[in-house]
């Protein structure tokens, strides 16, 4: 089965096997938006699947 790489160049796997992925809303519209929300949006938080998806999503 293919990797699907539209969906591995959103997510990063950490050494610890963690995956992280960008919050979602931050590509237009951020203006009228408080600082703090725009800076919270930044950050990579970490992304929850299951290892089922991993096996289709990612590499091996």
């Amino acid at each position: 089965m293919k990797t699907n790489k539209s969906y591995t160049k959103r997510l990063r796997v950490t050494k610890k096997g963690k995956i992280l992925a960008r919050k979602p809303g931050q590509n237009h519209f951020n203006a009228k938006e408080p600082r703090r929300a725009r800076l919270n949006r930044k950050r990579t938080t970490e992304f929850s699947m299951s290892n089922k998806n991993k096996a289709r999503f990612l590499l091996s």
